[in-house]
């Protein structure tokens, strides 16, 4: 696969009920701020919020489907979470080539719901 600085792949995904409950199957978080209506809307969020960590993994997808795609090892990953996502939310994820070393890319990752930047990050991947 040919990779190139400015390089970009994105995905839509709507954020549900039953995601929270894998991703908490799959890991263990059952953080009230994710399943307990009650709880959540007396926090600062005044609701429900997503893991964030699902939609780091949104972007974990992305980066092993699609660019750089199949066969892609994480290296690293900075992730800056900087608005709740709520279950029912559109979320669109992007990642963009910004740097190349030979098989080492990094590249930005990102994701909106709607026109808020939610996720803005930094992965750096082995291209396989």
């Amino acid at each position: 696969m040919s990779v190139a600085i400015g390089d970009r792949a994105e995905r839509l995904v709507v954020v549900s009920d039953e995601q929270l409950e894998q991703f908490a199957l799959a890991t263990g978080d059952r953080n009230p701020i994710h399943f307990d209506d009650a709880y959540a809307a007396e926090t600062r969020f005044g609701g429900r919020i997503a893991h964030g960590m699902l939609v780091g993994g949104l972007i974990s997808a992305l980066l092993a489907n699609e660019l750089p795609g199949p066969g892609t090892i994480y290296l690293g990953q900075e992730l800056r979470f900087l608005a709740p996502v709520r279950p029912g939310d559109h979320v669109r994820c992007e990642v963009e080539v910004t740097e190349l070393d030979g098989r080492r890319i990094t590249l930005a990752s990102r994701a909106w719901v709607g026109e808020t930047l939610v996720v803005d990050g930094t992965a750096r991947v082995l291209a396989v």
